[in-house]
């Protein structure tokens, strides 16, 4: 059990900690696993301080947009796990899952009532600080907001960067000291709670989800009122997955990655991203496997404030190539998201983006598609089609030709206003990984967030522009372009 650093810790409304009620509350939203989670430290050191029982509430709500079986599909697989690692067990888990849209109204604030406090999830993006901005004014205890997304916390910084070089400078200055700080690997390991009160008052109220909903058996998913048209992918969540990824990647991918990661051949990429967004994986745990694998403590650092992408960790180039996806650029984003609430909005585009893509947002396109033809991957041009045909059958888009899919449906629409929106709806709609700060700062990137001005060109500007041709000479995607061509699909 472990105190949390206080950088990490808000509180959302000004109720008091109610000592004599029945529980703390751990409300699971963003950071859904039962290891490396600063969120659950908490709760189990408030509920250790209290002397009183846990009670983890994981909710899935089922009227957010771009709801559908896959997206619940890869939480429930999380859920399930949960279930049974807490069964037996004094801490009280409450798997609900929305039969339909408003059924969990109350259900928060019932629980709430009965707790000395809610301890839930800081997480920056999509309706998370909405739901919980709501909640912090009907229930009548503390409401205690943690940070548990990276290595460094989330809001410290107070402003925003311009591009990941300024971003990479303030890690140099101020992160060596959490280095040091990371969540407990198991927050209720040897930790003696009272056994969790009886809750049926709520429970029959509020049915929790079913064994053949939370284990896919019996087709209860399919009785969801959900968008059935973005199936189940292949790819299953949960952290036992993620870490089977994680090994996966350490054993064969990371010796590659700094040279193959551009490659769709050859398979060098992480493939974390959908478990990191989900909450299945901390980016401690990762970060903590793979110094593990390198041999590296702190005493490693080169200590220098140089800002460069190489050397500052003293860990291997492909070590570091890594490091510099998972804590540069997954961080940054974070930061924008949490110090902007126009993250997804075109005006938080930098002044630059938005005059250079006005000037020339009339500029003849070579050929403009409607919504329907990029959604359907029906387009003139097979590598950008192999790309949307992987977004809707896995639900990822190789990293590479991620960026070439954004930057041609920039080139193909309307205006950039209309690409903006294509690229949000198919990114969230489909993507596994979606509606997280990372895809904002990969959407918003194509349009000149966190980049720099480039050689004019039309249509673009100075936006950085690329092109199927030169990814074609640049890229091995023989067998990828064969697996996800019209046929194959």
């Amino acid at each position: 059990m472990i105190a949390i650093p206080t950088s990490r810790l808000s509180a959302l409304n000004d109720a008091p900690i109610h000592p004599d009620r029945d529980y703390v509350l751990y409300w699971m939203v963003a950071q859904r696993r039962l290891h490396w989670n600063y969120a659950l430290d908490h709760a189990v050191h408030r509920a250790a301080a209290l002397g009183v029982p846990l009670v983890v509430f994981e909710a899935l709500r089922i009227g957010y947009r771009w709801a559908s079986p896959r997206h619940h599909r890869f939480a429930l697989d999380g859920m399930a796990e949960h279930r049974e690692a807490l069964r037996g067990g004094p801490v009280a888990y409450l798997p609900y899952v929305e039969p339909e849209a408003g059924a969990g109204k109350g259900l928060l604030r019932a629980l709430a009532e009965r707790a000395c406090t809610v301890v839930t999830d800081d997480y920056p993006v999509f309706f998370v600080p909405r739901m919980q901005a709501a909640a912090a004014d009907v229930i009548d205890c503390r409401l205690e907001r943690v940070d548990s997304n990276g290595l460094l916390p989330m809001r410290m910084a107070a402003r925003t960067f311009t591009a990941a070089v300024h971003f990479r400078r303030h890690l140099h200055k101020t992160l060596v000291p959490h280095l040091g700080e990371a969540p407990s690997p198991d927050p209720l390991q040897g930790v003696d709670l009272r056994a969790a009160p009886d809750l049926s008052a709520v429970t029959t109220r509020w049915p929790m989800a079913t064994g053949d909903l939370l284990d896919g058996r019996g087709g209860a998913l399919a009785t969801l009122p959900l968008a059935g048209r973005v199936p189940v992918v292949e790819r299953r969540g949960g952290s036992q997955a993620g870490r089977q990824r994680l090994e996966a990647f350490l054993r064969v991918g990371l010796d590659d990655y700094l040279e193959g990661r551009n490659h769709p051949d050859r398979d060098a990429s992480s493939g974390l991203s959908p478990w990191l967004h989900w909450g299945h994986l901390s980016a401690h745990e990762i970060f903590h496997r793979v110094t593990e694998r390198e041999g590296w403590t702190p005493a490693c650092l080169s200590g220098e404030v140089t800002a460069k992408r190489e050397g500052w960790w003293g860990m291997s180039p492909a070590a570091e190539a890594f490091l510099e996806e998972l804590v540069t650029w997954r961080e940054l984003g974070f930061n924008f998201a949490a110090e902007r609430a126009d993250y997804d909005d075109y005006a938080s585009l930098p002044n630059w983006a938005r005059a250079t893509l006005a000037e020339h947002a009339a500029d003849p396109r070579p050929v403009v598609y409607e919504f329907e033809a990029f959604d359907g991957a029906e387009t003139h041009d097979p590598i950008w089609n192999a790309a949307q045909r992987q977004l809707r059958a896995e639900g990822v888009i190789h990293n590479y030709l991620r960026m070439l899919w954004g930057k041609k449906i920039l080139e193909w629409s309307h205006d950039p206003r209309t690409a903006l929106a294509t690229m949000i709806e198919l990114n969230n709609r489909y993507a596994i990984d979606g509606r997280d700060p990372n895809s904002y700062s990969g959407i918003f990137w194509v349009l000149g967030r966190f980049d720099r001005g480039w050689p004019e060109r039309a249509i673009y500007g100075t936006v950085r522009s690329m092109s199927s041709d030169s990814t074609r000479r640049k890229v091995e995607l023989d067998e990828y372009l064969k697996r996800f061509s019209k046929e194959s699909s």
